[in-house]
């Protein structure tokens, strides 16, 4: 079986660590992937900001360069978006019954991360090691779009070491939404600022979730609210084990210390 990382342009730019620990994680588990150097962005902004044509060039080159493979797997809940929900659309909208077929063709292929894992490779522990207090904020992509569910709080709960704590208010949207922030910067700022009270509720170190761009978002304002929790993509605390041990800078979680 061949398999592909698609790693999205946010994870390329500005966390490459997340596509690093997600090849990590997955040779861990025994599964070697592979990284087209000619992928390139997914198209979902355009998308949702009404550039159709511009989405279907993108959605064609998708198709040219990912669809070779029988698994396409994207650490980005967001980004799975584009080709589950958005590719159909825009090859109806453009009159590209090509592209409509190559969807279809690519379709059943495509994984979010935590959905690889728990279903086409059924493990549900990974043997992760993160002795640190976690909270989990269920992007809205990964919840409305991806239908996820509960896999990556599975994955989660598995870890050793882990004081993984609720946070309040849970499933409401941090206001990100991609062009969203930008156009109605208030109300996505209000938004925001409540999703960061309820992390700081939580009293957790860390702030984890499937998509960095809620987490550069809810990190944002974590960090002008000048508090010490960080923001970290679900998968780089999936693969770290004990040798790894605690990362530095965060406090351990109370059951390490008492052991």
């Amino acid at each position: 079986m061949r398999i592909a990382l698609f790693v999205t342009c946010i994870n390329d730019v500005l966390y490459p660590g997340t596509g690093q620990a997600t090849v990590k994680l997955l040779r861990r588990l025994g599964v070697e992937v592979e990284f087209p150097t000619a992928q390139s962005c997914c198209g979902q902004m355009h998308c949702n900001t009404g550039y159709r044509a511009d989405t279907a060039k993108l959605a064609r080159h998708f198709v040219k360069v990912l669809g070779g493979y029988d698994r396409i797997i994207m650490p980005s809940a967001s980004c799975g978006q584009a080709p589950r929900e958005f590719y159909m659309t825009v090859a109806e909208a453009t009159g590209d019954s090509r592209l409509a077929l190559d969807t279809q063709a690519i379709l059943p292929r495509i994984r979010e991360v935590t959905e690889f894992i728990t279903d086409d490779l059924g493990i549900h522990d990974v043997g992760a090691y993160f002795p640190h207090r976690v909270t989990y904020h269920p992007t809205c992509h990964s919840l409305r779009v991806q239908h996820i569910g509960d896999r990556p709080l599975t994955l989660l709960r598995a870890v050793a070491g882990i004081d993984l704590v609720e946070l309040p208010a849970a499933e409401e949207c941090c206001g990100f939404g991609g062009t969203f922030a930008v156009k109605n910067g208030a109300v996505s700022g209000a938004m925001n600022g409540d999703k960061a009270r309820h992390v700081r509720e939580t009293g957790a170190n860390v702030l984890t979730a499937v998509d960095n761009s809620c987490l550069m978002n809810i990190g944002g304002r974590l960090a002008k609210d000048r508090t010490d929790v960080r923001s970290l993509h679900l998968v780089e605390i999936l693969a770290r084990t004990t040798a790894d041990g605690p990362m530095p800078g965060l406090p351990l979680a109370a059951a390490e210390v008492a052991s």
